[in-house]
């Protein structure tokens, strides 16, 4: 059953349910229908990084384990052109580029919760048209599942009654060893190429070849502290396959995926502040890797990039499979 956690910063009631399923538990809020944290049996920590007090979530913790869109990532300029129309949107990053879907995007909003069970649970939220300019109303959903083989699986939909964009991203933190840091943690990803950005973080350009750079992943390697690019996948939405692979300590996490990017973050520039991580202690800078998979950046402005656009009567479904094994 849900229980109430706390209150949002528009006086809305946030809820918790607790999932059990394949040997995990995962707790899940309403707040950004954020996976709060994720716990493997026999494992101390959560996987996820994290904080049992909701009011972290609107501080220090914004995106953590949330579900960001109705467009992830950033779009240049806080603007767009569909069907010949100029969007203009609320810049809520330097005043040049809105990220996240701005701050009142669907990890920033509380969510209702639609079906629940003992292993699963889906919320859903209802995008005005018109929210940070964006064009709606966009319908989406999201759904959690632990299934048998101690995997997260999650499965984001989306429909709208008018042309729109739907390109949203499951932002979660993993720790796989618990440590301060991400030093003990190596990733291996199927991608050839990178998009390079400049200062505001927006792509420069056409994919570059990763060989020779700290973007290539191709065999496990360190994570360098300064990362936070998207790793190209495909070209386009693909069935679900295996697409990166992360290590450390006693654990091996397999992500596979539809999406054709992988946003890999570091989180460098993030903590939690003075606010608890689930082990009682705040958290620092480097503390969780943040693998988002999802459309490309700017991707609105580019016609070179797999398309972020949704149409009437068109259901989009974004699905993403989390696997833990233990070594």
């Amino acid at each position: 059953m849900p229980r109430a956690l706390g209150t949002a910063p528009d006086d809305s009631s946030v809820a918790q349910v607790t999932l059990r399923g394949g040997g995990l538990r995962a707790q899940v809020m309403t707040w950004g229908a954020s996976v709060q944290g994720l716990w493997l049996d026999g494992i101390g920590h959560s996987l996820l990084r994290g904080s049992p007090d909701l009011r972290a979530y609107f501080a220090d913790l914004l995106y953590f384990g949330a579900v960001v869109g109705p467009v992830a990532n950033r779009i240049a300029n806080a603007r767009f052109t569909l069907d010949g129309r100029t969007f203009s949107l609320d810049a809520n990053e330097g005043g040049k580029t809105i990220l996240h879907g701005g701050v009142h995007g669907t990890g920033q909003r509380n969510w209702a919760i639609a079906d629940l069970g003992p292993a699963h649970c889906r919320l859903e939220i209802t995008q005005p048209g018109g929210l940070h300019g964006f064009p709606g109303p966009l319908e989406i959903a999201v759904t959690y599942t632990l299934e048998e083989q101690s995997a997260l699986l999650v499965e984001i939909e989306g429909h709208s009654a008018v042309p729109a964009l739907f390109a949203p991203a499951f932002h979660g933190y993993w720790t796989l060893d618990g440590a301060a840091d991400l030093r003990g943690h190596r990733l291996q990803v199927d991608a050839e190429s990178y998009l390079p950005v400049d200062a505001d973080m927006i792509p420069l350009g056409p994919p570059a070849p990763v060989a020779g750079t700290m973007f290539d992943f191709r065999k496990a390697s360190a994570i360098d502290q300064s990362i936070d690019h998207n790793l190209c996948l495909s070209s386009e939405r693909v069935p679900i396959r295996p697409v990166a692979w992360l290590e450390a300590g006693k654990l091996r996490l397999e992500l596979a995926t539809t999406e054709p990017g992988l946003q890999v973050y570091a989180s460098g520039g993030t903590s939690s502040g003075h606010w608890p991580g689930h082990e009682g202690r705040p958290f620092g800078p480097y503390a969780g890797l943040a693998l988002e998979p999802q459309l490309w950046p700017d991707a609105a402005n580019r016609a070179d990039y797999p398309s972020p656009r949704i149409d009437p009567g068109q259901r989009i479904t974004q699905s993403s499979r989390f696997t833990l094994q233990r070594l």
